[in-house]
Parts: structure tokens; C-alpha cells; sequence
């Protein structure tokens, strides 16, 4: 019997280190393909390229028994492109990240780590995304043990047409995480937040004297119940939320249905 196919993407681009983290984490699982954007490709949400064509390149990350792509195009362009033109046969498992820094509350709309996986829920395929908690130099290693056990439920178990984990890991090691003790493991099991981020646009001008314009923003601090994914991650817990790409609002469908729209005159 053949091991379980395991697609690995992310936003981050193909020479991330958390990419070679999740990577490692997946080996003991199955058999292992890449394809990852060929640059960081962060917040780049759900695009997906339609009038440009897509280039892939094999790419040598240095792991035994790991066959790796680069893709000109997004993180929903290389889940797309490996699955339906790519792959040899269906994947078992799509996996995304190890993302630098976590995807809670608002990010998750802009998150293209969110996107490669949820691409593979697009197309019937169990998926998941994975983030650490920090933003510059993270310690991988917890979060690929974290990752490892969370893909093998998924193969083992499956999950329902439509929804994908969204896993974030808080930046401790992995003794803190993973105690042997079921009652003291440091995990919950949460609901996607409201955390947000308060923009703004930094104006600058080049030395060409043109003005051009740079993103830039806070956090903003809400309060929040603490089952929710940001609460979770400040409390020193791993956050495993649920996601579904339906966005219908149902509560607001009554409500809507009063307007009487296109009434005849």
C-alpha cells in the first residue's frame, strides 16, 4: 500500500525555514511534495493568477525524499497548479506554513498561509495551516512536533467537506506544549476572533522625488472571550480553529429578507 500523499505550501516562499520545518515534521507521514511561491508571497489573500501564465522550476531543498517545486504564482496559484497539473495522483493531505508569525482574528482574511489551505479544502482535500506566534527569528522545532501530530489526526480521521484547522502555535518550547500529561497540554480548541490592526500609510518621497506610500499599522488591543484564537495564543496555548470558506452571514438572512427589495412600482 502506498504512503499518503502530502502536499506542503506556504506564503512565505520556498527557501523559508519554516517551510523546511513543516517538511520534516510531514516525512514520517507520507510521501512528501512541494510547490511554494519562488518569493514571499505574504497577505496575498486568495488570489490566483489569470493573465499572466505560471512558471515552475524543481528546486533541490537539500531533504531526502522530498520533491520540491517553486511557482511563479500565489500560495492558491501553487496548491491549485500542484493538485489539478502537477501531482501524480490526488494529495491525502494538504499542509501550509510553517508561517512566520501567527494568523488570528482579521489576518486570517488576508493570510495567504490560510489560503494554500484553504485552496485544498476547495478541492475536497483535508487541510491545514500552521503559524508560530513570532515575527522574526522562531524556534520551528515545537511547532513541526505540533504539526506532525495534528496531520496524523487529520489522515486519521479525516475532516468535513468544506473546513479547514487553522493550528497557531505560541513561541515556547515544546516541553511547555506538549506535556505527557493529557490534562496539562497547553492547547484549546477556539473560534476565529475579531483581532484587527489599526492601518496606516506612512507618506514618503524617493529620491526622484516621486511620493509613494508604505503600509504600516498596530495591533489594535480588543476585548475578546477567551476561546477565541488571539485570546488562546496570549495565553500561552496552541489555537486550533475550525475554518470553512462559507462566508454567508445566516443570522442577517431574515433580517435582509424585510427590505422587500424590487418591489413593482
Amino acid at each position: 500500500m502506498s504512503k499518503p500523499l502530502i502536499l506542503i505550501s506556504n506564503d512565505d516562499g520556498i527557501q523559508a525555514a519554516g517551510l523546511r520545518a513543516l517538511c520534516e515534521g510531514m516525512l514520517p507521514l507520507g510521501e512528501i511534495v512541494v510547490m511554494a511561491p519562488e518569493v514571499e508571497r505574504s497577505a496575498a489573500g486568495h488570489a490566483i493568477t489569470l493573465s499572466d501564465p505560471l512558471r515552475v522550476n524543481e528546486i533541490d531543498l537539500g531533504l531526502d525524499n522530498i520533491v520540491a517545486y517553486s511557482c511563479s504564482g500565489t500560495p492558491a496559484d501553487c496548491v491549485k497548479l500542484a493538485i489539478l497539473a502537477v501531482l501524480p495522483r490526488p494529495p491525502s493531505l494538504v499542509v501550509s506554513g510553517i508561517n512566520h508569525g501567527s494568523n488570528t482574528g482579521i489576518n486570517v482574511i488576508y493570510s495567504g498561509t490560510i489560503s494554500a489551505a484553504a485552496e485544498g479544502t476547495i478541492l475536497g482535500i483535508p487541510s491545514a495551516a500552521f503559524s508560530v506566534d513570532c515575527w522574526e527569528s522562531p524556534d520551528f522545532g515545537p511547532a513541526k512536533a505540533i504539526a506532525y501530530q495534528v496531520a496524523g489526526k487529520i489522515l486519521e480521521r479525516g475532516l468535513p467537506k468544506g473546513t479547514l484547522l487553522n493550528v497557531n502555535i505560541p513561541d515556547l518550547p515544546t516541553d511547555q506544549l506538549l506535556s505527557g500529561n493529557p490534562d496539562r497540554r497547553r492547547y484549546a480548541l477556539t473560534v476565529h476572533g475579531k483581532a484587527d490592526w489599526q492601518d496606516q500609510f506612512d507618506r514618503r518621497v524617493d529620491p526622484h522625488n516621486r511620493v509613494y506610500y508604505w503600509l504600516t499599522g498596530r495591533r489594535r488591543e480588543r476585548e475578546e472571550p477567551p476561546n477565541t484564537d488571539e485570546e488562546t495564543l496570549k495565553a500561552g496555548k496552541i489555537s486550533i480553529t475550525p475554518l470553512h470558506y462559507d462566508l454567508t452571514d445566516y443570522r442577517y438572512l431574515s433580517d435582509l429578507a424585510k427590505w422587500e427589495l424590487f418591489q413593482s412600482e
